[in-house]
């Protein structure tokens, strides 16, 4: 390929709105990427926090320890013969699929493998979460419309 090819194709690019051509025969490979390429950040900096004494004993006063599960007492919460299903992605759960329309599982229920148990909005898209197997809903760990990190349980299930 020559020089003359090459411009014809950068030409070609640029006069259109894509912004990545690629182009592989025999004897050539050429890849043409256009725009200003922008690395995402994953973590914010950290920012120094300050606290004053009177604060923390407020808020020490206002969240007695007591009102929070031990370990023991989330542990004992799963059945034994449970299994989980957790959430694939980050967003927020939804239990049926319209506000009026009745839940897509409920305790007690048996699901078949591929049927939804919930939704997940994330980013505006709806994303069903389907059982991977035959299984018994055992219990419904998240609130309607509430949200839920990434591998944070759902379900509580028994494989049938």
């Amino acid at each position: 390929m020559d020089i003359k090819d090459i411009k014809s194709l950068i030409k070609m690019v640029i006069e259109t709105d894509i912004t990545e051509f690629e182009l592989e025969s025999a004897e050539d490979k050429i890849k043409i990427k256009r725009g200003v390429l922008q690395e995402a950040s994953l973590y914010a900096p950290l920012q120094p926090m300050v606290v004053s004494p009177y604060a923390a004993q407020s808020q020490a006063a206002s969240f007695p320890s007591s009102n929070l599960p031990a370990d023991s007492e989330i542990a004992a919460e799963i059945p034994e013969k449970g299994k989980a299903i957790t959430s694939p992605i980050v967003g927020t759960m939804y239990h049926a699929p319209a506000p009026d329309a009745p839940p897509y599982v409920e305790v007690g229920q048996i699901v078949e493998k591929g049927q939804v148990l919930c939704i997940v909005e994330a980013m505006k898209l709806m994303n069903e979460i389907e059982a991977e197997y035959r299984c018994k809903i055992l219990k419904i760990c998240k609130e309607n419309a509430h949200p839920v990190e990434f591998g944070e349980t759902l379900f509580i299930v028994e494989p049938l």
